[in-house]
């Protein structure tokens, strides 16, 4: 049911999405989890969960690299400074990771579901 080269495609591009192009990240991801499940050429419920993956994994990687941003580069006393920061962060903002992953998920899986729908058409 996982079509991998549609969950990395649609992977690469949600991370582009949220790395750089973050204030339009609602419009990226709906263009993407429709791509995503347009290549899936699974129908519906094959572009759903393949655009939801993509989004899901998509987010663990930003998040992974907002940690290491903020354990590395935190502060200028070098490694002791970077672990505090991540210590604090990393409390307060758990919840804050838990929703983007459920938004990209819900997101691009709902234009998944579509572009899955209109592919198995053909």
């Amino acid at each position: 049911m996982t079509k991998w080269r549609a969950v990395i495609i649609g992977f690469i591009l949600s991370v582009i999405v949220q790395s750089f192009f973050a204030h339009y990240d609602f419009i990226g991801l709906l263009i993407i989890g429709f791509i995503t499940g347009y290549i899936a050429h699974d129908g519906a419920l094959g572009g759903l969960w393949n655009a939801a993956l993509a989004g899901a994994l998509g987010t663990i990687v930003c998040a992974i690299l907002f940690i290491l941003t903020t354990t590395i580069g935190g502060s200028f006393m070098g490694v002791f400074g970077g672990l505090t920061g991540f210590t604090t962060s990393s409390i307060v903002s758990i919840l804050a990771i838990i929703e983007e992953l459920l938004y990209y998920a819900i997101v691009m899986g709902i234009t998944g579901a579509i572009g899955g729908a209109i592919a198995s058409k053909k």
